[in-house]
């Protein structure tokens, strides 16, 4: 038996795409949304999802892919990503705007096109993929951080006016975690400086980790709302305070 359908959005790749395989074990109905077909073709062989290309920057695409679903039971938005090391003094303007696009905007838009389909669900759960960047500022991450700051906003807010409606929110708040591609993205394809993020730390957070929380949250009780969930690896106490092994 079916436990509803879940949408998944930059499901194409790390966390997204951990939370497609995890959530189809856990009996979902998983649609995998993301900008990169030939990989969600992959993920649909593999797990059985339904592939959905999506660009969560693209209002009109969002709206057409609302559309086009008879019902949802969980979304969780997890597309995102941080462009840049720049300091506020020097920032591109065009990093912080992708950065707000896709990590608020998207967030905002598939929760505004899919919130009447998650209501009419009756146990309607949204997941927002946030970051410890939402709770603590660090230099250099002024643009990533303003966007998460916002979408950690987007999700108090959203719990607040949705109180007595049957829909939870959750907010997932991870810290350093070891995928494929995020600081590689973050860097320009500099593989260099994105190995340095995770050199000599032992047991960064892989993305299975963070589906596991997802997972864990969204399979409570209709009755128990799990607000937010941070979650680093053992080795870092604090944004600033991250223990590394000698490397050799």
């Amino acid at each position: 038996m079916s436990s509803g359908v879940a949408v998944v959005t930059g499901a194409s790749s790390g966390i997204g795409a951990a939370t497609v395989r995890r959530l189809a074990a856990e009996g979902f109905e998983v649609i995998a949304a993301a900008r990169r077909a030939d990989r969600l073709e992959r993920l649909a062989a593999e797990t059985g999802c339904r592939a959905a290309p999506l660009d969560v920057t693209d209002p009109a695409a969002v709206e057409a892919f609302a559309a086009d679903l008879e019902s949802c039971r969980m979304l969780v938005n997890n597309a995102g990503g941080a462009f840049g090391m720049d300091p506020v003094a020097s920032g591109d303007e065009s990093d912080w705007q992708r950065m707000y696009d896709v990590n608020v905007l998207g967030t905002l838009r598939m929760t505004r096109a899919l919130l009447p389909k998650l209501v009419a669900s009756g146990d309607g759960v949204v997941v927002n993929l946030t970051s410890t960047a939402a709770f603590t500022a660090y230099e250099g991450g002024g643009g990533y951080v303003a966007a998460k700051h916002a979408q950690r906003a987007l999700s108090e807010t959203l719990r607040l006016e949705l109180c007595g409606q049957p829909v939870r929110v959750t907010q997932v708040a991870p810290g350093m975690v070891k995928t494929e591609e995020f600081s590689l993205v973050r860097f320009g394809g500099d593989s260099a400086r994105s190995d340095a993020v995770y050199a000599g730390v032992p047991g960064p957070l892989s993305a299975d980790d963070v589906a596991d929380c997802i997972a864990w949250a969204v399979t409570r009780p209709w009755n128990v709302n799990i607000d937010t969930i941070v979650v680093r690896p053992r080795a870092q106490a604090a944004q600033h305070k991250v223990h590394r092994e000698q490397v050799p």
